[in-house]
């Protein structure tokens, strides 16, 4: 099998990693510089990608949802104004802090993360409406509608839910798509606009509240598209006696909504399988990299922990077992253990037991005719045997009447 670059990489980093993990001096850099704080970088990444802290800023937003939800109540809103402008702060200083985490653990490559900037863009708007007077009636409008886009930190949950991501994923890839059936849909409705304009929208005789104008006719089309209140539209066309307004309604909806609309599913559906699919090939990716990286790790450690001062093979043994750890997979080199041998050999031994049976059976056979060859031999001999006694009995009745 052929690994692919990006695979490649993968484990490289990964193994980087482990070996970084398994050694003694962990040194890290940034900037080109390396880190003088070690220990502090070591102990804010465990805590950052601990389950625990996962599960509180799970619960954190959950906490900023049904706050939001509340402030949505004015007499709720006003009565515990004190109440959710702290709880309100706290949210903010939870988010501020794991911002500030993220950013020390990797300062470069948090830009390079989509979703990490948009966590910043939305801690940022948080700030806002604390940097204008609320109190003043000539910004109050402008911090309710700043206060409104605090909605927005409800889709930092994107980041901790995988699920998510790659429903994202699918829509971000299915845009482009989504544009081109979105273009051909103006195209069809344009035209549509035009005919309807001409045949429906005349001032004194036809509809001129649906179809008067090119903007009424598109509202109109809009609303066939998606098949809501499109018989009372048709109605009004039946009153102005029209003979051809149903066929014009049912060609649109068909080519519209059953048309464009299924192409618009069907793009979609195909477009969350296939990211679905690339974030199981990514998973797979990353647990091979994450055992080749062991791997690569415990052979290190095997290779520096040789020595030739053992005076004993089983002394060499005995200290070898105590290096190793329960959690080490144990990795042997030897052909022997490798899947293409075992493979070979248990071919080998299906063939040897073919080989077996095949040489029974022509044992058995042999046997068989030996035994017949035998039997036809002790006939033979009794069959002479019997003519000699009859012989012998005819010759010597002969002799006495001689």
């Amino acid at each position: 099998m052929v690994e692919l670059p990006e695979e490649r990489r993968l484990i490289d980093r990964l193994s980087l990693e482990a070996f970084n993990a398994s050694s003694e001096v962990d040194v890290k850099h940034i900037f080109g510089y390396k880190r003088k704080d070690n220990d502090l970088h070591k102990f804010i990444e465990n805590l950052f990608y601990h389950p625990l802290f996962k599960s509180i800023m799970i619960s954190t937003i959950a906490l900023n949802a049904i706050f939001l939800v509340l402030e949505t109540d004015y007499k709720v809103r006003y009565e515990s104004n004190f109440f959710l402008e702290v709880a309100d702060l706290i949210i903010l200083a939870i988010y501020t802090t794991e911002f500030l985490m993220s950013f020390y653990l990797d300062p470069v490559n948090y830009w390079k993360d989509g979703y990490k900037r948009f966590d910043f863009i939305v801690l940022l708007i948080a700030y806002l409406p604390y940097t204008i007077d609320r109190t003043n009636p000539k910004t109050h409008q402008t911090a309710t509608m700043l206060k409104g886009f605090q909605v927005l930190r409800v889709l930092k949950l994107i980041y901790y839910s995988p699920g998510m991501r790659i429903l994202m994923a699918a829509l971000a890839k299915t845009m482009k798509n989504v544009i081109y059936i979105l273009v051909l849909l103006f195209l069809l409705m344009f035209i549509f606009a035009i005919l309807g304009h001409g045949l429906y929208g005349d001032p004194d005789r036809g509809d001129f509240k649906n179809w008067g104008t090119l903007a009424a006719a598109f509202f109109t089309l809009f609303s066939l598209v998606t098949v809501d209140g499109w018989t009372d539209l048709q109605d009004e066309l039946d009153d102005k006696k029209f003979a051809t307004s149903r066929a014009f309604t049912i060609v649109f909806i068909l080519l519209g909504f059953f048309v464009f609309f299924n192409m618009f599913i069907g793009v979609v559906i195909m477009d969350i399988q296939s990211s679905t699919e690339e974030y199981d090939k990514k998973l797979k990716a990353e647990r091979k990299a994450n055992l080749i990286a062991k791997k690569q790790v415990i052979l290190k450690r095997q290779q520096e922990e040789k020595s030739t001062e053992y005076q004993t093979f089983d002394e060499m043994v005995e200290d070898f077992k105590k290096t190793l750890l329960h959690t080490d997979p144990m990795i042997l080199e030897d052909f022997c253990a490798s899947l293409p041998f075992i493979d070979l050999y248990l071919t080998s031994l299906d063939r040897q037991d073919a080989t077996i049976y095949k040489l029974q059976e022509l044992y058995y056979e042999i046997v068989a005719t030996l035994t017949t060859l035998l039997r036809d031999s002790q006939d033979k001999a009794l069959l002479s045997l019997q003519s000699l006694k009859a012989k012998s009995k005819s010759i010597a009745s002969i002799s006495p009447n001689k």
